[in-house]
């Protein structure tokens, strides 16, 4: 670990350098995805849930979990019981690259099964998922890929990749984190900007084990700093869209305004013209890779420059792969990008979980 600490000490000047220095990609870097838990919309939800009805805790009581969800497939319409430990696969291998240090791989087991299990607690109550605990739409829930088609997405090193994270999973399976004896939100992101952000700043609900920590080690991920480049005349048309009554007056260069951030540097929300936007929505009406950027204007285009890549909640995937690099283990990457949670073993027994039937 003291070569990790030693490591954040020597990058953290990397949150200043590099938005004036173009990002270095090497071709061969691996790609995350998807966001993680990133269905944005389903995870506020939960804080507000959380927040407003903290669950009660059952003293003595075994954690039990379930032995499989119900995935709805969205592409056919059918719900599928799939076991426990094929979904994680699944789910692993939809979310982190599958070259990821072993620890790694393992702290992402711990998420997505902590992540799918409080899923699995309100799901079945959703009409639209047909019963189902969970969907394979990750702008549902997270993403799940069945072993048919990891297998085509990996080509010639699929029996690699496939050991790879059967081994992590068999380690880690029954492992979960909770908080106050329930599963925790077990939010995660491909990289954040150098600093994860709280879930009190990008929905709005303050969350005990979702707090802002340092994670300078993403600014030496693999596009790490992206750009898009819009017409002035385009982003007036999806801002109007998106709002009615937006007026912009005067030149394009002005109407923009100063953007209101936080410490780890989302754009908590930023003017324009006489209509205010959080940065959470410039980014998805936008198309940007995070909440994290700048805006320039010149010549008719305005450019917006990210940095990190998801919602920056909880563990950074590419954070928690630089910690197991240098040493970490999988329960020291937990601890530290959800400060405050427990790991626990759970009993994956072919009942439903104590806690769902509380919840």
């Amino acid at each position: 670990m003291k070569k990790h600490i030693l490591r954040r000490l020597l990058t953290a000047a990397c949150l200043t350098l590099l938005p004036v220095l173009p990002a270095i990609l090497p071709t061969d870097a691996p790609s995350v995805q998807t966001d993680g838990p990133a269905a944005e919309a389903v995870t506020e939800a939960e804080t507000a849930e959380l927040s407003t009805s903290p669950p009660e805790e059952v003293e003595n009581a075994p954690f039990r979990a379930r032995a499989s969800y119900r995935i709805l497939e969205t592409a056919t319409g059918t719900v599928r019981e799939v076991p426990v430990r094929d979904y994680l696969i699944g789910a692993v291998g939809a979310e982190m690259p599958a070259t990821f240090e072993e620890e790694a791989l393992k702290a992402q087991v711990v998420a997505a099964h902590t992540y799918a299990e409080r899923q699995a607690m309100t799901g079945a109550a959703h009409a639209d998922l047909q019963g189902a605990d969970l969907t394979d739409d990750p702008a549902r829930s997270q993403a799940y890929l069945p072993e048919s088609e990891l297998r085509v997405r990996w080509g010639d090193r699929a029996d690699e990749y496939d050991a790879r994270l059967s081994t992590a999973v068999d380690e880690v399976v029954e492992m979960m984190l909770v908080y106050e004896d329930e599963p925790i939100i077990a939010a995660f992101h491909a990289m954040s900007g150098g600093r994860t952000e709280s879930a009190a700043h990008v929905w709005g609900t303050d969350v005990p084990y979702l707090q802002s920590v340092e994670s300078a080690q993403d600014c030496e991920a693999p596009q790490f700093e992206d750009s898009v480049a819009l017409p002035a005349e385009d982003v007036l048309a999806l801002l109007r869209g998106a709002r009615e009554g937006v007026t912009v007056e005067g030149d394009a260069a002005e109407w923009f305004g100063a953007a209101e951030c936080s410490a780890a540097g989302t754009v908590l929300q930023v003017r324009f013209g006489d209509t205010v936007f959080t940065g959470q929505e410039l980014r998805r009406l936008l198309g940007l890779r995070s909440a994290i950027f700048t805006i320039a204007y010149e010549d008719g285009t305005f450019r917006f420059t990210t940095h990190g890549y998801g919602h920056a909640v909880g563990m950074s995937q590419y954070g928690a792969n630089a910690m197991a690099q240098d040493g970490a283990t999988y329960e020291e990457i937990l601890a530290y990008y959800y400060p405050g949670a427990v790991l626990r073993q759970a009993d994956l027994s072919d009942e439903v979980s104590t806690n769902s039937q509380n919840g």
